[in-house]
């Protein structure tokens, strides 16, 4: 069931659709954006229709505490920064175009957990990846290498970010 409009004019999120929709518009929205643009599509070649349930399942686990993310967020973003230096001036344009995307879209405590967890999210990658080898500077932000980001076997401690 979906919730009901608040004041704001906008529904929470409140079940799985909800996320669908959002991140398959965050993901529309990222796709064309000049920053972000070129290293999802260029470098990581993601493949939206097989990305989009899994990518699913990590923000219900992130808004919902759901069980539904068991993989490592962390080492596909380290596998991809390898090639393309993911800054955090990149972190920010992504954080900026999910907020966005969510208040577009929803308002109300699951949609401002969405945006505080993507906030603490973004700090912990970008801190993260400062101390993993990088690709070099001339690759930065650019769609200078091909090849698909596969997903690190490392199991995610208890203490890391979902």
């Amino acid at each position: 069931m979906r919730a009901q409009p608040n004041a704001a004019g906008q529904p929470d999120i409140s079940a799985r659709a909800d996320i669908v929709t959002l991140v398959t518009e965050f993901y529309r929205r990222a796709f064309t954006d000049p920053q972000l643009g070129p290293i999802f599509v260029d470098v990581a070649q993601l493949d939206l229709p097989a990305h989009l349930p899994v990518i699913c399942d990590f923000w219900q686990a992130v808004i919902f505490r759901a069980g539904t993310y068991r993989r490592n967020a962390f080492g596909v973003h380290a596998e991809l920064h390898a090639r393309v230096r993911l800054t955090p001036e990149l972190f920010a344009r992504w954080l900026e175009l999910w907020i966005t995307t969510v208040d577009d879209l929803h308002s109300g405590p699951h949609a401002d957990r969405a945006k505080l967890q993507a906030h603490r999210i973004a700090d912990s990658m970008s801190r993260r990846l400062a101390d993993v080898p990088t690709a070099p500077a001339t690759a930065e932000a650019t769609p200078a290498s091909s090849g698909a980001v596969t997903a690190s076997v490392r199991r995610r401690r208890p203490s890391e970010p979902d």
